[in-house]
């Protein structure tokens, strides 16, 4: 099993946390820990280059997921599916806008949406409102549980002193997006 973690951002991230939460996720949904996945903070910009290319969309978005071996959860108890789930990427300055909005810390937003990148990765969808009811229902659900058997506190991600607002700086380099 490999999770890579790499962090192109100023961010400061605790990684164990994100690969902990990975394991666990994929454990809950029966695919095989012996699967790779990344994660990849990223900036703004990269965020909105990877939204326009992939989806056609411009401006950042929070969290974008790239799949692989299109594995499935399985529920029978010897095969859980193996091989490269894929990519997941995040975008700490958008989730934490969205974590302000939301009344929540930065690191719980962060984590909500790798649970969001990986049920994407094993194919769950919210192009219709009945899978996003499912999916988001979902997310609730396993983030909730792993927060409630999670040891210890959660240690928020955080910018250093003085650095600057990156989606900031980007919305004002855009103002038409």
């Amino acid at each position: 099993m490999s999770v890579d973690i790499v962090n192109e951002t100023r961010w400061v991230i605790d990684p164990s946390v994100f690969r902990e939460l990975v394991l666990w996720t994929l454990e809950r949904m029966r695919v095989s820990t012996k699967c790779d996945v990344s994660i990849t903070f990223g900036n703004p910009d990269t965020l909105a280059w990877l939204h326009e290319h992939w989806m056609n969309l411009k401006g950042p978005t929070d969290v974008m997921s790239f799949p692989m071996d299109e594995l499935r959860p399985s529920f029978k108890k010897k095969e859980l599916p193996e091989g490269i789930l894929g990519d997941i990427v995040l975008c700490p300055d958008v989730a934490s806008r969205q974590a302000a909005a939301a009344g929540h810390s930065t690191v719980e937003e962060m984590m909500l949406l790798t649970i969001h990148g990986i049920l994407h990765l094993l194919g769950y969808d919210h192009s219709a409102a009945d899978l996003e009811e499912q999916m988001f229902m979902l997310q609730r659900q396993l983030m909730l549980t792993f927060l409630s058997v999670r040891p210890g506190d959660l240690e928020d991600v955080y910018l250093p002193e003085g650095e600057k607002d990156s989606l900031a700086q980007y919305e004002a380099e855009h103002p038409d997006e």
